[in-house]
């Protein structure tokens, strides 16, 4: 509204502004808070109303039926757990592999070993229902089921991969289920609907896998369209499919109490031991009358020549004899025992029953196209594992309807839980049953062809197998429907959570939010489990793909229990962590079971995935458990490296960067941080801090966008690491406090890295170098080691590459090894990858340097690093005028900053006086004809915007004596006046006068040396000698490493007493001078580096 608070007192107020606000004149102390935190009533009022309807397939019908109108409210869900939970799970788990496989696999396997996978399989669906259970009850869970529940709790790199697998999963159940609906309607309700036929029997298999494909990519087509056009087509049939399902067990049972009573009539014909496959015959007997002729029968005819007597038959045939037996004996038979153990098959080999008679031939080779009942593959337990996993799956059929629940925390939980165990029931149940009731022979069959094609479960049923038939049929149809819709949608809340970037496109879909675009890769990927054709090579696949999802929502149980985060408080109380560790390691053993090489696949995909999202994916933050896992990890390692500092081997610098930014927190500097990427390679610690001046109260929206600035460069040069700001009121303070405070326990810096203050003579309040100086005491005394690159806007980016050059290393003091540790470091890095080490020492007059460079090689050996070596001989020498000049332009100069915190009339006169007692010196000691003039830069002449105090510099300034080889920063120029006399030595003329005086030295020499200028007489002589090393350390070399690509060397300490604080820096700037890439390098007082293993 646009009037501020305080423009309407809470007093005086409407009573509508009241309501809007706050209730009453109770809450007038928090009235200032109450757009950030709401009143309490607010909050409940809000949480009441949510109403948690997922966009799923009501609202997508309701969409449908309300075009143009005004969309209705959405009603409260009122689903209990019995309609929303228990009968939709006992739909989804009983299906294909119960009514076509499980006869099958009992005959193959056994009772015994039938119960035990049975056993194996519903422990596994179980303890993952209760790991479910637990994370489906610790908060409201949305639409979105599994993926939802995996994603939260283990982050969105698992839950990414792991949704990935459950859709695919999900995907290929349906390719399974349309193939069982086909395989149904080909083999036994419409067997004359098959387009290919194999001319004999070898190519039957492959017409059927021909058959499969053609119909099913029809039947796929069909499925799509329907769950295209609306949803709500397959909703309103869901209760008949379920009923279809109910009443086909029911037949089953009601079959098997039959059977006790009054067994069905399902003969099989055996030749010897052998099952005959009843295709091509009706009556079981070799002979048959014909009027009064006997004749061979029709079975007669498919082992013989022809229907007479003499024919030609095979020799088999002849040897044994045809009986005929009851396919379904019936519960009260005691054919339990026969069927208690296994009977392994291999491919190609003919179902026998164990115990008949039977005379076995000489070769025993077989004829494919006798009508015999053939194995048609190899079959081994692990193999059978695979085959009937599929039937247990279908238990997060609750979770995914989660927002049609009336109470989902108590429905999801007991529901689900009933359906396992009633599933459990009925699979145990019939395995027993299936193996006391139905004859080995017919178990084994599996296409029932020796009880003339029937469904060999439906021979059991009452009171027909056409129950059975139709029942399996619709709803094993029902199923793919099932599958067709709900993959799509998983798909899309994937997609829509942009947590898989190429994911994107599927989150769209039609105007009410049907996913077009995931039914379309659904449908295709449907197609590739339809192209393989076989129920039996699907099924491994999509158990692959479920045991997987199964393993991480028991893993995501686990770690949340394990790491008892406070928002953990599940309803459900009957979960432990260990009941979630024995399930993820069932469904591990069960993958592995089934299929290694599938396993693997899955395992592969899965990864890919994950790293896919690790990389490219979105940030996320959904306060998963991996986050806390990470947390504790990182907490326990902490703590473990508190034990001890690393080891020489393990040493590797751990870099706090500190940065500058300017107004707009952008970095000043962002060189500094391609080094330390190039310097790091990604490994080790990175901090990477600034300091603003200010109180935090006012700068901390300035600290914020500072910290974005670095992480988004950080981000830019592939530094892997943290960043922190610190608000100071001086940079002084904020840099010690990020020296001393950066870092957590053992995981602390233990190397800064910092650029050379370039601009250190321009600051008015010289708090630059002072700052600079301190931050080296300040390394020192933490025992940190120091890094300080020179001209760091020369140093290439990561994008630059060096095709050859030299990495010079001048080796001057031995400082632990970090000189040798970081060209090795540098050169792993593609910038510097090409480039040579070398190394340099310095040799003083009583050393051999032909030893020093023995043992430097040798040295050099042992620590496994390849350099040319170069011993550098520095002869005694004396100090030239050169140097002189230079000490007495530093110290003139230091005069001059130390008259800084004087007030400006004390400062003219105090530098008036010491212009007038130069000039005077000069004028009383020098020849009238010894003119010197000051040699100044052409560039410097002009510049006049120099500050008062430093106009009136004569020779204190270092410009003053400025040398053509050495360009100095356009803010050190003196303008001078012509009548102002000064002697300017330059190298050319030091160079002259050294090799003057290297005849002997005598005290008249030495006198008229200083009568040269008489304030040398006055130096330092500690500063002098300082300024000696410097000049004659840099001339040897810019002369060895000019071209060098870049230069590591010594820095030199501090002064331990402050008066020399700003000689310091000069010695410094003539150490480093004409050198284009420099690297200052101080050790952190310990060996970093080790010749042992």
């Amino acid at each position: 509204d646009g009037n501020p608070k305080e423009s309407s007192p809470f007093i005086n107020s409407t009573d509508l502004e009241k309501g809007k606000e706050y209730d009453g004149k109770n809450m007038a102390l928090f009235e200032e808070e109450m757009d950030t935190s709401p009143m309490v009533s607010s909050l409940l009022s809000g949480l009441v109303n949510y109403t948690n309807l997922p966009q799923g397939s009501r609202e997508h019908e309701e969409a449908e039926n309300n075009d143009g109108a005004k969309k209705k409210p959405v009603q409260a869900p009122r689903m209990g757990t019995f309609m929303g939970v228990y009968l939709p799970c006992l739909q989804n788990i009983f299906g294909v592999i119960l009514f076509l496989r499980l006869t099958w696999v009992v005959g193959i396997a056994g009772i015994m070993e039938s119960f035990c996978m049975v056993i194996l399989c519903c422990s596994c669906t179980m303890l993952t229902a209760i790991s479910m259970s637990a994370i489906a009850t610790n908060g409201v869970v949305p639409a979105g089921g599994s993926y939802y529940m995996i994603s939260r709790s283990l982050g969105p790199e698992f839950g990414g991969a792991v949704g990935l697998c459950f859709y695919l999963g999900t995907t290929f159940a349906g390719a399974m289920y349309i193939l069982g609906t086909i395989e149904i309607l080909l083999a036994y309700i419409f067997p004359a609907m098959a387009i290919f036929e194999g001319e004999d029997a070898s190519e039957e298999a492959a017409a059927m896998l021909n058959n499969m494909r053609v119909y099913g990519t029809c039947v796929l087509t069909c499925m799509a369209t329907v769950v295209f056009v609306g949803v709500k087509y397959v909703n309103k049939f869901a209760l008949v499919f379920l009923g279809c399902v109910i009443l086909s067990i029911l037949a089953i049972y009601a079959g098997v109490i039959k059977s006790a009573i009054d067994p069905p009539s399902f003969p099989i014909c055996l030749l010897g031991n052998r099952t005959l496959s009843r295709h091509g015959f009706d009556i079981c007997a070799k002979l048959v009358l014909e009027g009064n002729e006997t004749v061979g029968s029709k079975l007669w005819e498919l082992f013989c020549t022809s229907k007479f007597l003499n024919a030609t038959c095979d020799e088999y045939f002849l040897r044994n004899n045809v009986t005929e037996i009851q396919g379904i004996p019936g519960a009260a038979s005691g054919l339990i025992k026969e069927n208690l153990w296994s009977t392994y098959l291999t491919k190609g080999v003919i179902v026998e029953k164990q115990g008949l008679p039977s005379v076995p031939l000489a070769d025993p080779v077989v004829d494919m196209d006798q009508p015999y009942v053939f194995s048609d593959m190899t079959s081994y337990f692990t193999l059978l594992v695979g085959i009937y996993f599929p039937s247990v799956t279908g238990i997060m059929a609750g979770s995914n309807r989660s927002g049609d629940l009336r109470d989902a925390q108590k429905s999801i939980p007991t529901g689900t839980i009933l359906a396992i165990a009633t599933t459990s029931a009925v699979y145990i149940s019939s395995v027993i049953l299936f193996g006391a009731c139905i004859e080995g022979v017919v178990l084994r069959d599996k296409f029932g062809e020796a009880v003339s094609g029937n469904l060999v479960v439906g021979t059991l049923a009452w009171p027909s197998p056409w129950v059975i038939v139709i029942g399996s049929f619709f709803s094993t149809c029902g199923a793919g429907l099932q599958s067709l819709t709900g993959a799509p949608r998983l798909l899309q809340a994937i997609s829509r959570d942009g947590i898989v970037p190429f994911l994107r496109v599927f989150g769209h879909g039609k105007a009410n939010g049907e996913p077009t675009w995931a039914l379309l890769l659904t449908a295709c990927i449907c197609e590739i489990g339809i192209l393989i054709a076989s129920l039996d090579e699907v099924a491994p696949i999509l158990s692959m793909f479920f045991l997987m999802c199964y393993m991480f929502v028991n893993l995501a149980c686990a770690v949340q229990t394990l790491l008892r985060t406070p928002n953990w408080r599940p309803r459900f109380r009957y979960y432990h962590w260990t009941l979630s560790f024995l399930g993820m390691s069932l469904c591990l053993a069960l993958m592995f079971i089934c299929s290694w090489y599938y396993a693997l696949v899955a395992m592969l995909i899965a990864g890919l995935i994950y790293k896919y999202i690790e990389y490219r994916g979105a940030e996320k933050e959904w306060g998963d458990g991996i986050r806390g896992l990470s947390l504790s990890a990182a907490r326990y390692a902490l703590l473990r490296l508190e034990e001890g500092p690393p080891h020489t081997k393990n040493w590797r610098p751990q870099l706090l960067v500190l940065v500058r930014v300017d107004q707009e927190q952008n970095v000043v500097h962002p060189q500094l941080l391609s080094l330390t990427s190039q310097l790091k390679a990604g490994k080790g610690l990175t901090i990477v801090g600034s300091v603003l001046e200010g109180t935090f109260l006012d700068n901390h929206l300035q600290a914020q966008r500072a910290e974005e600035s670095l992480r988004r460069l950080m981000e830019a040069e592939k530094v892997k690491g943290f960043c922190q700001v610190v608000i100071s009121s001086n940079l002084r303070d904020g840099v010690s406090h990020l020296i001393q405070s950066s870092g957590l326990g053992g995981l602390q810096h233990n190397t800064v890295l910092v650029g050379w203050p370039r601009n250190w003579r321009q600051k008015e309040d010289h708090q630059t170098w002072r700052n600079f100086i301190e931050l080296v005491r300040e390394t020192t005394a933490g025992h940190l080691a120091l890094l300080v690159t020179k001209n760091v806007a020369m140093f290439p980016g990561n994008q630059e590459r060096f095709s050859e050059g030299h990495i010079d290393v001048w080796w001057i003091v031995h400082d632990g090894g970090m000189l040798m540790l970081l060209p090795f470091l540098l050169r792993h890095h593609k910038v510097w990858r090409k480039c040579k080490m070398r190394i340099f020492t310095v040799a003083q007059m009583d050393d051999n340097s032909i030893q020093m460079k023995k043992d430097l090689t040798t040295f050099l050996y042992h620590l496994r690093i390849t350099a040319e070596v170069e011993v550098v001989e520095m002869h005694e020498s004396d100090i030239s005028a050169y140097t002189y000049e230079k000490t007495l332009v530093m110290e003139q100069r230091s005069q001059i900053l130390k008259q800084m915190h004087l007030t400006k009339n004390e400062r003219e006169r105090e530098i008036q006086s010491i212009t007038d007692e130069s000039r005077g010196s000069i004028r009383r000691k020098n020849p009238a004809n010894t003119r010197l003039r000051l040699s100044v830069p052409e560039e410097q002449v002009g510049d006049s915007e120099e500050k008062p105090e430093e106009e009136v510099q004569l020779i204190h300034d270092k410009n003053a004596t400025a040398f053509p080889s050495s360009p100095q920063s356009p803010g050190d120029e003196v303008e001078t006046a012509p009548e102002k006399v000064h002697l300017t030595w330059t190298k050319e003329k030091s160079v002259a006068e050294k090799n003057k005086s290297k005849s002997p030295v005598s005290p008249e020499s030495i006198k008229d040396f200083f009568n040269m200028k008489p304030e040398w007489e006055n130096l330092n002589h500690s500063n002098v000698r300082r300024m000696h090393t410097a000049v004659k350390l840099n001339e040897v070399i810019v002369k060895k490493s000019q071209n060098a690509k870049l230069v590591l060397l010594n820095m030199p300490g501090p002064p331990r007493n402050r008066k020399g604080d700003e000689n310091y820096m000069e010695f410094l700037e003539v150490l480093t001078e004409r050198l284009d890439r420099v690297m200052l390098v101080r050790g952190g007082g310990r060996e970093v580096i080790t010749i042992y293993s």
